[in-house]
């Protein structure tokens, strides 16, 4: 397995958020992590990227504990995140942010490479370079964000929501570039609101409530699973 979380505990001072999280994913793959607001789905992504410090468990990376490093120490061995709201430095350049992620040890003398491959993924990126990121349309500010993140030539990249607050032909959008990811090789740690679609797009799923990790299998069977149905898709 390319991730292993094994009995994960996170809690934000004294206040538990995620307890006994278990999960894996296997290289080139999408694993999807679905539940409502509140869940704990944020919390786990910001453990494995060096955010959050867990109080319990492991999190290994091609079975090498990762999960007490800092943050940019996690980045170098390979996992880069695309964090929730997008994060980017809205006064600079697209060109700029993109770089930005580019300077990773393994990632640096990579860059003009890296980059005309995210031109390839996002061609009206190309076009907009110049443009100052914080002008651009949401759509636009999440294809810099997922593309800043490849700038670290990530195996492994979490993206944290990655169709908030997005329209739902933008959101269709995202999709598939999360499918050419993979195609790229890179695998793909999905937490998602947009249950449907999420399930849709992965090879495997978790169903987190209340800060616990209480079903996963094969998105098929989960979407045709009474309760999840119910509970997550209003069917």
């Amino acid at each position: 397995m390319l991730l292993e979380v094994s009995h994960l505990d996170v809690a934000y001072g004294d206040a538990p958020a995620l307890w006994d999280a278990t999960l894996s994913i296997a290289a080139g793959q999408i694993v999807s992590v679905v539940g409502p607001n509140g869940a704990g789905k944020s919390t786990l992504i910001n453990a494995i990227a060096g955010v959050l410090r867990p109080t319990k468990g492991q999190i290994r990376l091609d079975g090498k504990e990762v999960g007490r490093l800092p943050g940019h120490r996690v980045c170098d061995h390979g996992i880069a995140v695309v964090p929730e709201g997008r994060r980017l430095f809205g006064h600079m350049s697209v060109l700029d942010n993109l770089e930005l992620g580019g300077y990773r040890a393994g990632a640096r003398g990579l860059r003009a490479d890296t980059l005309d491959q995210v031109f390839q993924l996002f061609p009206i990126l190309k076009d907009r370079r110049a443009q100052i990121a914080g002008s651009m349309s949401g759509g636009q500010q999440q294809m810099v964000a997922i593309g800043r993140a490849l700038m670290a030539r990530p195996r492994l990249l979490l993206m944290d929501e990655p169709s908030l607050g997005l329209s739902p032909a933008v959101v269709d959008d995202m999709f598939q570039i999360i499918r050419a990811i993979q195609q790229r090789g890179v695998a793909v740690l999905l937490v998602e609101q947009n249950i449907h679609q999420a399930l849709e797009v992965a090879q495997h799923a978790y169903v987190i409530e209340q800060g616990r990790i209480v079903t996963s299998g094969q998105p098929g069977v989960l979407l045709n699973n009474p309760r999840i149905r119910e509970a997550y898709l209003g069917i």
